[in-house]
């Protein structure tokens, strides 16, 4: 039986119709994922793992062995949204020299600070989950100053957006509307968080996914 990978629903954005893709809820339940078709990949990363874990063991400190390869990261994904920074440009900046591209150095800066605000919560017993919250906060460091600081950062979007293209109606790909995005959220279980293993707050958005949704 082939899986559906999710639906698509009929949104509107900028005067235009356009077809948003809703992914299914996880886990797969139609059908349910089967152990033995993930289970050869699964063991390679644990290999993967079992290297790295023992090449940390050799290096001074984890978070030197991680320095570059998280640098690396950052500049890819950041070139998504159209960056031309190069690792000489960060490795630059960060020493304090003069560069060119300032701009775009800012933008993978902030990738960085994010994965260091999160990096820090999960690594703290008090600190926040993998939650609405922890997502809003890293997004508002992501953008901060940047060219993306007029387009909410912090909130969850509010509006119809999309991929590629010169215009909603030739996107290459239309994520889903924002109630949708937020149902997305809800059925992985990070909309009410319970931070601190001392603490034990409890906090929920369904007042925030109410309005969005209304």
């Amino acid at each position: 039986m082939d899986r559906i990978a999710g639906t698509y629903s009929t949104s509107t954005t900028l005067g235009e119709t356009v077809q948003a893709f809703a992914p299914a809820t996880l886990p797969p339940a139609a059908p349910p994922l089967a152990i033995e078709t993930y289970q050869e990949l699964n063991h390679t990363a644990e290999l993967a793992l079992a290297r790295l874990s023992g090449v940390s063991g050799l290096v001074p400190s984890v978070d030197w062995l991680l320095y570059s390869a998280i640098r690396k990261e950052a500049l890819m994904t950041s070139q998504i949204e159209g960056t031309q920074a190069t690792l000489n440009d960060l490795f630059d900046e960060e020493a304090g020299l003069t560069i060119a591209n300032t701009d775009d150095v800012e933008e993978v800066s902030n990738y960085l600070r994010a994965f260091r605000l999160v990096q820090d919560q999960m690594r703290t017993p008090d600190g926040l989950p993998i939650s609405v919250r922890l997502l809003c906060d890293s997004h508002r460091l992501l953008l901060d100053g940047a060219r993306g600081a007029g387009k909410q950062p912090g909130e969850l979007r509010r509006s119809q957006n999309w991929i590629g293209g010169t215009r909603p109606g030739n996107a290459v790909f239309v994520p889903p509307p924002p109630e949708a995005a937020v149902k997305v959220l809800e059925d992985v279980g990070i909309v009410s968080e319970t931070t601190g293993q001392k603490t034990n707050r409890q906090y929920s958005y369904a007042g925030y996914i109410e309005a969005l949704s209304s």
